[in-house]
């Protein structure tokens, strides 16, 4: 997700921040359900996946949000 941003900025974020940890382990557990939705692997209704799509858009933008003010503050 933070594709060619600095990996110890990352982890220096999961480290200090309660809420980006848990909304960066939500995102990842979303994503592997609906890849395992999509596959099949995982059988649910439509509705259940756009909700988990949307869920797991949203905590994206949230993290995005995080990290962006978290580097500007260091920098």
């Amino acid at each position: 997700m933070f594709e060619g941003q600095p990996q110890s900025d990352v982890e220096a974020l999961l480290k200090s921040n309660p809420e980006f940890r848990q909304l960066y382990h939500r995102h990842r557990e979303l994503d592997k359900q609906v890849l395992d939705a999509e596959l099949g692997v995982l059988p649910i209704d439509d509705t259940t996946l756009a909700r988990m799509k949307k869920e797991k858009l949203h905590a994206k933008d949230r993290l995005t949000r995080m990290f962006d003010a978290h580097h500007q503050t260091r920098h």
